[in-house]
């Protein structure tokens, strides 16, 4: 079964209770917060709060690896995810870690999978509640596949494709991050150089995604056309999923995430490092 890559908070009201639905909260933070804590706080009713960590490979290239399949599935297993369900994926930060988790399940097989548009935020604006109760649930029958083969791309593949000027690279960071301004948690300041400065969030309309069509004309401004491929990348490979999630409400398909990002491009001295604009 597919699904729309978005829900709205409308939609989730009518249908948070369906049997075949689990609301997945992933609520992470860079700096200064914790998901788990802000969860227990209050959540969306139902929701079952799934760690970053829960499904990052304890060991990879960058700080977010992706993780093996069998990790994947213990994960989703235990947060009553089973073959058929309809997965939404909330945040509370316009999508941009939902995303990832979102990507994860597409990559690996299961395709009923959504966003909430809007996430916690505009669930709450809309006069819905939040409650502090975990719910009890049954452990689902989840298999995660194989990881697609083209669904993400190395350091080495993002070197050979950047010096050659056969991909586009697109930086979801924050413009002060792309130009070296400031970098709070890598190895190095900077940009992978010929990467496009395409922060995350200029995909939203408030906390909500933009339209397809805005989308559109927001990746071809940057570049963004059938014939050249897009790689997507970030600090660690999370906020990246948000411009493949964007990418696939616009329509367009096929865009790969760098999964070490600029983590694992940062630390490597012997690859250059842009600056500026």
């Amino acid at each position: 079964m597919s699904a729309s890559p978005l829900v709205s908070v409308a939609w989730l009201a009518e249908h948070r209770s369906d049997p075949g639905v689990r609301i997945l909260d992933i609520r992470w933070y860079l700096q200064g917060k914790d998901g788990k804590t802000e969860y227990a706080a209050g959540h969306i009713p139902g929701s079952v709060f799934v760690a970053l960590t829960d499904v990052t490979a304890k060991e990879g290239p960058g700080r977010h690896p992706i993780p093996s399949a069998e990790r994947l599935t213990e994960a989703m297993r235990r947060a009553g995810v089973s073959k058929d369900t309809h997965v939404i994926v909330v945040d509370d930060a316009g999508g941009s870690i939902a995303a990832r988790l979102w990507w994860l399940l597409r990559v690996h097989g299961h395709e009923a999978v959504s966003v909430l548009d809007g996430g916690i935020p505009e669930w709450t604006a809309a006069g819905h509640p939040l409650v502090r109760d975990v719910p009890e649930i049954a452990a689902g029958d989840f298999v995660a596949a194989s990881i697609a083969s083209d669904a993400s791309v190395d350091t080495a593949y993002v070197k050979e494709r950047s010096a050659t000027n056969e991909a586009l690279l697109l930086d979801a960071r924050a413009r002060e991050r792309y130009r070296g301004d400031r970098e709070p948690v890598d190895a190095r300041p900077g940009h992978v150089p010929g990467a496009k400065s395409a922060p995350w969030n200029e995909n939203l309309s408030g906390n909500r995604f933009k339209e397809a069509s805005a989308l559109r004309e927001h990746f071809a401004a940057l570049g963004v056309n059938d014939a050249k491929e897009v790689i997507a990348y970030c600090g660690s490979g999370v906020t990246a999923c948000h411009h493949l999630l964007a990418l696939e409400i616009a329509g367009v398909r096929g865009a790969k995430l760098y999964e070490g990002s600029w983590s694992d491009w940062a630390r490597d001295p012997t690859l250059p490092a842009a600056t500026g604009d």
